[in-house]
């Protein structure tokens, strides 16, 4: 059997486990830290090792013994193991980030206690979606990561946070609600729910059948990837939780939604219908996400809606249906993840610094912070797609597969992925300019010639330093003995706050290193996502590794003992002899 196989639990159990602990560790927030880090540590290389050793073919583990497809199976080919290697990275960053900047930074009143714990049940849902073999179990990883995102986005249970959390559980609800009836739907017509299966049996069943099967689930994915017109839900909710719970959602939720259409678009349903619809929705969502980031005056609202848009570049490739454009959406995928994080990252540490996201309050920067300003630009022209960049690597690719393709439905989307392109170009420029270059005499002439209002953002800036002070003196002693211990105790609440801030650094430093390792070895990451890509179309590879060669369901279990399973797919010779093998 494959020594790997085993591993394969460890990013969804390690998380759960070590969410109950640090839950009952909540009167110790030291020992809830310290148990998250090592969880998502460990967590992050697991990811690694199954990446490298899906590499040579996917990795397969019938839990409980029960074979596929009775059982629930989990599966590591190239597309998931990329897609869990690139979360977790991102999900232990955001980790450390927030340890540093502490939530009660915006909020002493903000629930510490179930923050850590509900953060390691969020990071278990995602790596459940990834790694899932069959549609119920992908439902369930939805739903937890669902109900941990319900928690996050209403911390502190501002009035601003309940509102978004109020549209963001409503518009979820109504998603799983048809995720769910898509998986009755499917189960009533094929009598299976695993997916390997349902590559095998979805062809043979009544055509308007499994196309109303295929839009269903394209409409439940569609809302969770924030695709149009299912995106409004979006730029309203992602702003205003605190800004590690912004990253995170913004580099992994939608790429959830993203991971869940490649599944159906290429697994389930590889005859490539719905391409047009696919094709108006890409270019909808690119065009209309990136018009509605160039008038926004958020730096948290611009970077929502930027993120919209370049969900439409993945729906690009999606539309095109060959291996170069398939294996450009999984290369942009995991570039968008890292890059859009990254730049919430930079969102919190202006906040943190100006008290402000807002443009019209933001002047002169560069000379404030200069290492910031550096970190914005680097991360900027990333999204933008400038060389030798992994955005560039990423969109080049979605380029090279219209050219390819050369019909009509291509060069539309080349077209709109070029202004898209230069659009976000404008964005980010403006972003730079109003927020690092001008003076405070330009942000007063902007906002006279803006519909923001003085007296708005005036009580705006009030109410985020009267935040900032409050969070000051929780961490200063309650009531100092003496003026030298009130001044010892300000020495050392100073002291930490500038270690903190240089972890929160040191992360988005670190993340912006992956961009460019990234970059530098693209060639390698292009590889694996072009094999990726070559195995999604293929089939095969997934379904031999799931149900055996006989494709009648014994999968490359041993008949006798159980159900674990090698990438060769071919029995365990060396296995016990048994009965009671799970069937």
């Amino acid at each position: 059997m494959s020594q790997f196989s085993w591993l394969l639990p460890v990013p969804v159990l390690l998380p759960l486990l070590a969410a109950g602990l640090a839950l009952v560790l909540g009167r110790w927030p030291r020992a809830q830290k310290t148990i998250a880090l090592v969880a998502l540590t460990i967590t992050t290389i697991v990811s690694a090792v199954l990446a490298a050793a899906a590499n040579e073919g996917p990795v397969v583990l019938d839990v409980g013994n029960w074979a596929a497809p009775i059982g629930i199976t989990l599966v590591a080919d190239r597309l998931a193991a990329t897609m869990l290697l690139v979360s977790q990275i991102v999900t232990l960053a955001v980790l450390i980030y927030s340890m540093a900047q502490s939530v009660i930074d915006e909020n002493p009143q903000t629930p510490v206690a179930i923050y850590f714990p509900t953060f390691l049940i969020l990071s278990a849902g995602v790596a459940n979606a990834f790694l899932t073999g069959d549609l119920f179990n992908l439902y369930v990883g939805f739903e937890i990561l669902l109900a941990a995102s319900f928690v996050l986005i209403t911390l502190g249970a501002t009035r601003g946070r309940i509102r978004a959390g109020t549209v963001y559980v409503v518009v979820s609800l109504v998603s799983s609600a048809i995720f769910l009836a898509g998986v009755a739907l499917t189960y009533a017509a094929t009598g299976t729910i695993n997916m390997a299966q349902l590559a095998q049996r979805l062809p043979e069943i009544d055509p308007g059948t499994s196309l109303m099967i295929q839009v269903v689930l394209l409409t439940a994915f569609g809302i969770k990837a924030a695709i149009f017109p299912l995106h409004a839900w979006l730029p309203d909710s992602y702003p205003t939780a605190p800004a590690p719970v912004t990253a995170v959602f913004a580099g992994l939720m939608t790429k959830v939604g993203v991971y869940g259409l490649i599944r159906l678009q290429v697994l389930l349903f590889p005859e490539g219908r719905l391409t047009t619809l696919l094709t108006i929705i890409g270019i909808a969502t690119m065009l209309l996400g990136i018009v509605g980031a160039v008038a926004q005056d958020d730096i948290k609202r611009l970077l929502s809606f930027t993120l919209v848009s370049h969900i439409g570049f993945m729906i690009w490739g999606l539309a095109l249906v060959d291996e170069v454009g398939l294996a450009s959406t999984i290369y942009y995928a995991a570039h968008h993840i890292l890059v859009q994080t990254t730049l919430f990252l930079i969102a919190g540490l202006i906040e943190r610094k100006t008290g402000t996201t807002s443009l019209a309050r933001l002047f002169g920067l560069y000379r404030t912070t200069p290492v910031i300003a550096v970190l914005f630009l680097i991360a900027g022209i990333n999204l933008i797609g400038i060389p030798p960049l992994t955005g560039f690597i990423g969109k080049l690719g979605l380029a090279r597969a219209s050219v390819e393709a050369a019909t009509l439905q291509a060069w539309l989307l080349l077209g709109a992925g070029m202004v898209t392109s230069f659009l976000t170009l404008y964005a980010v420029i403006k972003w730079w300019n109003l927020a690092f270059w001008q003076s405070d005499e330009d942000s007063q002439s902007y906002l006279s010639n803006t519909n923001v209002r003085p007296d708005a953002t005036d009580r705006v800036k009030r109410r985020a330093e009267k935040q900032l002070e409050r969070a000051r003196q929780a961490h200063r002693s309650v009531a100092a003995p003496s003026q030298s211990a009130s001044v010892l105790s300000r020495t050392e609440a100073e002291m930490g706050q500038s270690t903190n801030s240089r972890i929160m650094y040191g992360v988005v430093i670190g993340l912006i290193g992956v961009q460019a390792a990234m970059a530098i070895w693209s060639g390698s990451v292009w590889d694996y996502v072009e094999r990726a890509a070559q195995d999604q179309r293929a089939g095969t590879p997934y379904v031999t590794a799931v149900l055996g060669e006989d494709g009648r369901g014994s999968g490359n279990s041993d008949e006798k003992s159980g159900g674990t399973k090698t990438t060769e797919g071919a029995p365990d010779p060396t296995a016990p002899q048994s009965e009671g093998g799970a069937r």
